[in-house]
């Protein structure tokens, strides 16, 4: 693997133009290089990524690749896109977390979690791309189920759901998804 210039800078475009997360799989087919060679030149940015003067870091979602920035350096880049603040409110967070946590759901299960309509927090999230439509639920009026997006994953910086930190309430320990 002493002189794989030309895959690793290939590798690096490919992770860099991608839209979504590629995985090693089909970054092998493209390549025409097997899984072993992948996961070395995925492991060789890694490293060149892990430096400190370097703006950029490889993401790992939902077992793909992609090459993102560092949260370090997100100021600037904001300032560069004079962005508004992505802030969440504290109804759309709730919203979120009881999504994150008990997806596929409804949006009326939601409603009874909260004790509130959640109405705009889910049409902002659902805005953002954060939750998304999932499916429908069989039973009366087939109401719709959500659950989170890759750019969610992304936007808390999160390899997968199994990430999500456990939940203590009270005496029970929530540990599933589901």
């Amino acid at each position: 693997m002493l002189f794989r210039e030309l895959e690793t800078a290939a590798l690096e475009a490919l992770l860099f133009v991608a839209k979504n997360p590629l995985t090693p799989e089909l970054l092998g087919e493209i390549l025409e290089l097997g899984p072993l060679e992948i996961e070395e030149l995925l492991h060789k940015l890694r490293a060149r990524y892990a430096a400190d003067s370097c703006g950029l870091t490889l993401l790992e979602i939902n077992d793909g690749f992609k090459l993102g920035t560092k949260p370090e350096v997100s100021r600037f880049i904001e300032i560069l896109y004079k962005q508004p603040s992505q802030a969440l409110s504290n109804a759309a967070l709730e919203v979120l977390s009881i999504i994150a946590y008990r997806q596929p759901v409804t949006r009326g299960e939601v409603d009874f979690i909260r004790g509130v309509q959640s109405d705009r927090a889910l049409a902002t999230l659902v805005e953002k791309g954060i939750v998304k439509e999932v499916g429908r639920k069989d039973g009366p009026g087939r109401p719709i189920l959500y659950g989170t997006t890759e750019q969610f994953l992304l936007h808390f910086g999160l390899r997968s759901l199994e990430d999500l930190p456990n939940l203590e309430v009270g005496e029970l320990r929530v540990t599933s998804l589901t």
